[in-house]
Order: C-alpha cells, then sequence, then structure tokens
C-alpha cells in the first residue's frame, strides 16, 4: 500500500479524494526554492507557498542552516530556564512590529496566536464581547473558530464561544454600530485570505483604529497571512500607517521551515501574566528550532527587501492576470490582490475547481479560497522571478482553453 492510500485509510479520506479530484493524487517527495517534485518525478511550480507560509521558498539556505545549528545546541527548551532564541526573538518583533507594540507570546501557530490574542482581550478588558467580520478566517480552534463565520465549520462543534458579533467585512460603521459595553476587541485581517482576497476600502483600517481609540477597544490585526512582505509592506497594516493593539503572526514566520505561531501587544495588554505567569502557556510555543527558524526570516526578508520584490512580482503577475480575465470573460469574474496575495476569481466555483484540476496537470500548484470557493489563490514565494510567472500564465492559459473546451456544451 502506497503512502496516498494509507493517508486515506489512517488521516483523512476526505481529503485523499478531494486531493484525487484535483488530479493531485501523488506523494510529495522533495522540494527546492519555486519547486516541489512527486515521488514519480513529476515537477510543480509553487503558486501557493503553503497559503502563504512559503515566503522566502522551499527550503532556504539561511533557515535551513539556523535550525540545523541550532538542532545541534539545543531543539527544545527545559522550559525552567530562559530560551536566548526565543527571548532574541521577542526582542527582534518588537523592534519591527508597527507602533509600541513590545511583548510576545509564542504559539505553534496561527490559530493558537489568535486564541492568546482573544484571551489577552478578556483579561485585559474584563469583557467578553468580540468584534469580527463576515468570511474573516482566523482558525479552527475553538476560539479562533468562534471568530470565523463560516456555519460549514462551526455548526458541528456548536455551540461555540459565545459573545462574538460579526459584521461586513470593509464596512467601518457596521464595526462602530456593533461595539457595546460589553466589547473587548475588534478583529480584523488587513487582507481577507481565505475570504477571497478581500481588499477593504481605503482608510478602513485607520477609521478602525479611530473608532476603537475612542470606544476604549481593542484592535487586533490578523496578520497570519498577510505579515512578513507578502502585500508589498512587512505588515499590511503599514500600507495604512495604522499600529493595533495587538498583532498575530505565523505561517511564513517560521521562514517556511518549521512552525511557530505569535500575537505581539502593547506591555499593558500582557499584565495578566505578572500576576499569573502561567495563565497562559504553550509547551513547544517559540521553542529554540522554531524562534532560530524566525530570527533567519526575518534577517532574509529584510536584507533582500522581499517586500518591494512582492509588490513589483505582484503588479506583473495581476497584470498578465487581468489579460487573460479580458480574454476568459465566460471564466474569470474578477482579478484583485495585494503585492502577491492574489485572488482568480471565476464565475463558478465548479469552474474554479476544474481550473485548479487543469493546472495541476501542467505542473502548477494553487488552492481555492476555505471561505469562498469561487477564488483561486496565487501566493507563489516572495523570491518568485519573472519566469515562474511567466511559466505559470502559460500554464493557466492553456488551462483556461481547456476549461472553455469541457464547458462548451454547458456555457
Amino acid at each position: 500500500m502506497n503512502a496516498f492510500e494509507l493517508y486515506e485509510r489512517h488521516v483523512n479520506p476526505g481529503l485523499a479524494g478531494l486531493l484525487r479530484f484535483t488530479g493531485l493524487d501523488v506523494v510529495e517527495d522533495h522540494a527546492e526554492g519555486m519547486y516541489v517534485w512527486d515521488t514519480q518525478g513529476k515537477r510543480y511550480l509553487d503558486f501557493l507557498g503553503l497559503y502563504g507560509t512559503l515566503n522566502l521558498g522551499h527550503r532556504h539556505p539561511r533557515v535551513v542552516e539556523a535550525v540545523k545549528r541550532q538542532l545541534d545546541r539545543m531543539p527544545m527548551s527545559v522550559r525552567v530556564m530562559i530560551s536566548e532564541p526565543t527571548a532574541r526573538l521577542a526582542a527582534r518583533l518588537a523592534e519591527i512590529t508597527p507602533g509600541d507594540l513590545s511583548m510576545t507570546f509564542f504559539g505553534n501557530s496561527g490559530a493558537e496566536a489568535v486564541e492568546a490574542a482573544f484571551k489577552l482581550a478578556r483579561m485585559h478588558t474584563g469583557k467578553p464581547e468580540i468584534v469580527t467580520t463576515e468570511k474573516g478566517f482566523h482558525g479552527k480552534t475553538m476560539g479562533a473558530l468562534s471568530l470565523t463565520p463560516k456555519p460549514e465549520y462551526q455548526e458541528p462543534v456548536a455551540p461555540l464561544v459565545p459573545g462574538v458579533k460579526v459584521v461586513p467585512f470593509g464596512d467601518a460603521d457596521a464595526v462602530a454600530a456593533a461595539i457595546g459595553p460589553d466589547t473587548a476587541a475588534v478583529i480584523v485581517e488587513p487582507i481577507q485570505g481565505e475570504g477571497g482576497i478581500n481588499l477593504p476600502p481605503e482608510g478602513y483600517l485607520r477609521e478602525l483604529r479611530r473608532i476603537t481609540a475612542e470606544r476604549g477597544v481593542l484592535l487586533i490585526f490578523d496578520e497570519v497571512q498577510t505579515g512578513m512582505g507578502r502585500t508589498g509592506r512587512l505588515w499590511a497594516s503599514e500600507w495604512e500607517g495604522v499600529a493595533p493593539d495587538l498583532l498575530t503572526s505565523a505561517k511564513a514566520l517560521g521562514g517556511g521551515v518549521m512552525p511557530i505561531g505569535a500575537v505581539v501587544g502593547r506591555a499593558e495588554l500582557f499584565e495578566p501574566f505578572l500576576e499569573n505567569p502561567l495563565v497562559h502557556s504553550s509547551t513547544f510555543g517559540g521553542n529554540p528550532l522554531a524562534a532560530a527558524a524566525a530570527l533567519a526570516a526575518i534577517e532574509v526578508t529584510l536584507e533582500e527587501d522581499l517586500p518591494a520584490r512582492a509588490l513589483a512580482m505582484g503588479e506583473r503577475l495581476m497584470q498578465g492576470l487581468r489579460e487573460l480575465a479580458a480574454r476568459f470573460p465566460e471564466l474569470i469574474a474578477e482579478v484583485r490582490g495585494k503585492g502577491l496575495l492574489v485572488g482568480l476569481e471565476f464565475t463558478d466555483a465548479d469552474i474554479g475547481a476544474i481550473a485548479i484540476s487543469e493546472l495541476a496537470a501542467r505542473g502548477v500548484l494553487t488552492a481555492f479560497g476555505l471561505n469562498n470557493p469561487k477564488v483561486v489563490r496565487l501566493e507563489p514565494p516572495l523570491i518568485v522571478e519573472e519566469v515562474h510567472i511567466q511559466e505559470a500564465l502559460e500554464a493557466l492559459e492553456q488551462s483556461l482553453k481547456a476549461t472553455l473546451e469541457m464547458l462548451s456544451g454547458v456555457l
């Protein structure tokens, strides 16, 4: 029995079936830079980047080397002593995050970072309610899922954490109306990822900052997917010059080598840890291996000016996508994005699924948005070059032609 069959039998048969439908009933073998190879030797251009995790590509040598060095010293902390890589990473995050954010709690994922932010907001304010947005995605652990208003994920495990209000994304007036005397915080993605690469109107984040400051409510930016240079700035909130009270990060923070999550906030929000240092903890959170990877990832991102690269390459990619959208209006409804966080919205979710399958057959990896399956997400590593973009666009053109031919009797 091969690895795919073992996965199907012992891990997730539903996901295996979905992968089979998209033509990816294969087993990954190794990866380097922009490419992945399966066990049969076929090469794939990675234009998904593990949902925005692989900003530095696969196995960036500086991150790999940093992890190897730490592995030879001490891979895990004993937790009753201070880990130097963890402390240095927290100090570095205080330097590079917006405003006066200076304290960090480390977990292992974006969902864990959101859970910590949720708890910090409640502990600091003594209030239970959180305002979130439609089509927002903040994770699938119980607290984070409560902030992710998608019935398919929420209903099977209801009841969820109470006290969550849901408002339309991009509507600052709706946020203001939802804030009440029991509201602790507002949480929002600067650009929605899983919701379909949804950009808010200009000034939305600034208005949220004004409203929350006036009402004495905390503002949480979920930058798990938008952070670390993905949108053309180190943090997407920098496009509007706005600093939150709490900022969550994960995915690309680990350099594509180690999992790590973090919530960075203003010092006074971490005062509960003075009263009880173990009020919230994670055995593996910010472990030395992950911290070493994150420190290296930050330095590579800054030294190679990858945010600027993301902006330039994103413009080239979206230009090519818009040209294809004009040629295939019956298939493509819209192209949108910022930097290398790009969404290709199809006229129908099934058409998008066919396009994903056709792209996979041509050796290009993509996926749809979890909260909007009509949108195919293109999130290549920020190290992408012109030749890779051209390769992806040519494969997409052929995929669209094949999709149109397949649907010629239907449309």
